[in-house]
């Protein structure tokens, strides 16, 4: 880390403490949503959710290629991903779920969204991201912090670990005919979804009409 003497120390240590209040609080009250959604509707729409804080080399990294100053000013103002949370659902219409619901939290306050699902990137990445403040409280008071949310299926969590690393091979602009791959790839993993949806929902509709049968029949034998 070249640059990290350009920061103070006590307020690097400062910094580091609210983003990890902030994301343990996000973490508790999402977790908190997702098992009353389940309690709610007997139903689970996640299969798994991550969390990480990002290191100050990467931060300082994005601060370097965005030609910023190495301060902590700069890091709180510019690198929106620091806090990051990510949530993959089992089918597709489980994101739009997740999203709602995170949407009408009153806990939380989401300034941005970024809908890669209907506007994929060039290279087919997919997924929905959500830029919120999340209060934590100090000794001095309240304050908010940010923090992504990452909401994605299996499929396009499979798929943007595969994207991630290939952008990261080139440190240029990928070459067209990779890129147009990576397009048709997307493409697939984004049928897929569709299809797996499809039969989810072909699978919840044989099985209800299934119970309303055997109640019908229970009824019947009284």
């Amino acid at each position: 880390m070249s640059q990290e003497n350009t920061i103070d120390s006590k307020q690097l240590d400062d910094l580091l403490l609210k983003y990890h209040g902030a994301l343990r609080t996000l973490e508790t009250h999402l977790d908190i949503l997702i098992k009353d959604f389940e309690l709610k509707y007997h139903y689970m729409p996640v299969e798994h959710m991550k969390s990480r804080i990002k290191n100050i080399d990467s931060a300082i990294n994005k601060l370097n290629r965005r030609n910023y100053k190495i301060t902590i000013e700069n890091i709180i103002n510019h690198v929106h991903d620091m806090i990051g949370i990510r949530i993959v659902c089992s089918f597709l219409n489980d994101v739009e779920k997740i999203v709602n619901l995170i949407k009408n939290s009153r806990f939380i306050t989401i300034h941005e969204e970024k809908d890669y699902i209907h506007n994929p990137k060039k290279t087919g990445y997919s997924s929905y991201h959500l830029l919120v403040n999340v209060p934590v409280y100090l000794e001095d008071g309240m304050e908010q912090i940010e923090a992504e949310i990452q909401i994605r299926t299996m499929a396009m969590d499979f798929w943007a670990s595969l994207d991630h690393k290939i952008q990261y091979k080139f440190e240029e602009k990928i070459p067209n005919d990779i890129m147009i791959e990576m397009q048709h790839c997307a493409l697939d993993i984004n049928n897929l979804d569709q299809k797996m949806m499809k039969l989810n929902h072909s699978v919840q509709c044989f099985l209800e009409g299934k119970e309303k049968l055997d109640k019908d029949e229970n009824n019947n034998c009284k």
